[in-house]
């Protein structure tokens, strides 16, 4: 059974990454490109957003915090990139 103590260095050391990770995720649709109306494209540019957030995330992997903004952010840009292709 953990202590109080551990617990809270366990919470203490989830929260500093989850901190580096966001610090580390930040501008991927700056990065991607594609064509507006282009399905193919479309799909392609989510990959590479996801792929670019699971790259950087990797050091994290298993941190709860981590892998739950990983989720949002995935979420987030993949419905960016929807809106922008519909344009």
């Amino acid at each position: 059974m953990q202590s109080k103590i551990e617990r809270l260095d366990r919470l203490t050391r989830q929260l500093e990454e989850a901190s580096r990770a966001f610090k580390s995720l930040g501008g991927e649709l700056e990065q991607i490109t594609l064509e507006p109306g282009s399905q193919t494209s479309v799909q392609a540019a989510i990959q590479q957003v996801e792929a670019i957030i699971d790259q950087k995330a990797a050091p994290y992997r298993g941190n709860e915090l981590v892998d739950s903004m990983v989720q949002q952010l995935k979420k987030r840009y993949r419905d960016e990139i929807i809106r922008r292709g519909r344009a």
